[in-house]
């Protein structure tokens, strides 16, 4: 029950924020991982197709809370207009379609890992599953396409598109995901700045300042390595992308500014949570949850301003 109140609260909070709406979907589909039965439940418990309608459900009803939400409050003030695209892939260094990517990629892991504790068939738990992260964010444009001050976005849609295909993909190919993209974040200076645009709080500042935001791509080095190798399971490899300076979207106002944006990269290693055994569904439950998240590590940064530097930890 804690856990849907805190759900509920953060999507009362996500669906007024709607450059990173996505992260409320999350909320719906990570509690699924707590109310279903594990892939090694009793024969006499409760059946999969119960399993999962229940899923059906309380996804169904997270969804729908989200999407009227996200009308009532945000789009409800927006001149609605007839449908229409609009071309923000020059925005923000591509951390926004980096942000739609991660998103689409977790609600599909998500999917499959519910489908899988409710006992669907394999191959059918991996192909719905995996369908789920564009299912749900593709709304999102539609909604978007409708409002005069934005429209719907080739660029989100594609990536949003990318997502759900690289869990597809790895799950078809591997049986397993070797690579997981994930998030993290520390609060800059920028959002002062802009504070309507970037953040005025903590919350608004970890969904809308990008100055602060890193997108990793983490490898499970252990998986590509032969059976009896000794490399741990739980440690992996991961690069990662963000920026700075990035106080406007479009690159020619952000310069008209006098703000200078550049890109950053990175390379750390990274805790695998997914590989830590336990039998305690609370614990898998948030191990899985965690598992969108890059911990603090050290790390070593290159970008062209200041060339190579290293961080003992970073976050």
């Amino acid at each position: 029950m804690k856990l849907k109140f805190l759900c509920n609260q953060q999507l009362l909070l996500f669906t007024r924020l709607k450059k990173l709406s996505w992260l409320a979907l999350l909320c719906p589909i990570g509690s699924l991982q707590v109310s279903a039965q594990p892939a090694t439940a009793a024969p006499d418990s409760i059946a999969p197709a119960k399993h999962i309608k229940l899923a059906a459900v309380g996804l169904a009803i997270g969804y729908t809370g989200m999407l009227v939400g996200l009308s009532q409050t945000w789009y409800e003030q927006s001149e609605k207009t007839s449908f229409h695209f609009f071309n923000d892939n020059p925005e923000w260094l591509q951390l926004d379609k980096a942000g739609h990517f991660w998103g689409a990629f977790h609600e599909s892991r998500l999917g499959i890992e519910a489908l899988r504790a409710a006992r669907v068939p394999e191959q059918k738990a991996i192909i719905y599953g995996s369908l789920l992260g564009f299912a749900l964010q593709s709304p999102i444009e539609l909604l978007d396409g409708y409002a005069a001050d934005y429209g719907a976005s080739v660029g989100d849609l594609s990536a949003n598109a990318a997502g759900s295909l690289a869990v597809l993909v790895q799950q078809l190919a591997w049986g397993e995901l070797k690579i997981l993209p994930k998030f993290s974040f520390h609060r800059t200076a920028y959002a002062n700045l802009r504070p309507n645009v970037l953040g005025s709080n903590l919350p608004e500042e970890l969904l809308k300042d990008y100055n602060g935001q890193t997108y990793w791509l983490t490898a499970n080095i252990s998986s590509f390595l032969p059976a009896q190798s000794a490399y741990p399971k739980w440690l992996n490899l991961a690069l990662g992308y963000g920026g700075q300076r990035i106080v406007y979207g479009m690159p020619q106002e952000n310069r008209q500014n006098g703000f200078d944006a550049y890109r950053q990269y990175y390379l750390a290693l990274d805790l695998n949570l997914l590989h830590v055994k336990t039998r305690h569904k609370l614990l898998r439950t948030a191990f899985s949850l965690i598992s969108m998240v890059h911990l603090p590590a050290p790390t070593l940064e290159y970008n062209r301003k200041k060339g190579f530097r290293f961080h003992p930890v970073y976050f």
